[in-house]
């Protein structure tokens, strides 16, 4: 019997929906303001269904709005899911950092 998997969190999904070069791709053109999903699919050689399913799984994820104007929809990028995944980040570095410095320190004492 394998061991029960955690129910999965937001950071779970963020992390997953970050997984994906296209995902990350639309979110880095996002990080320079709301894109219509033709300016989106342009540059990525994406086709609009295609691009439409990935937007999906960002907008699940928290990390990308839509709001209609006219006959546009345009996305934005949604920041609270990012900082969440960055400050989860940032803990794992520092504590890597203090293991590292331990590391130093011993080989400096015990060459």
């Amino acid at each position: 019997m394998s061991p029960a998997r955690p129910a999965p969190t937001g950071l779970d999904v963020v992390f997953a929906a970050l997984a994906d070069p296209t995902r990350r791709a639309v979110v880095e053109r996002l990080r320079l303001g709301p894109a219509t999903m033709t300016e989106l699919a342009t540059p990525l050689a994406a086709s609009l269904p295609a691009l439409t399913k990935h937007l999906a799984v960002l907008q699940q994820a928290g990390l990308v709005a839509t709001a209609k104007k006219g006959r546009q929809r345009y996305c934005m990028l949604t920041a609270a899911p990012l900082r969440d995944a960055a400050a989860w980040l940032a803990e794992y570095g520092a504590y890597w950092d203090e293991r590292l410095d331990a590391l130093t320190a011993y080989l400096k004492e015990n060459p």
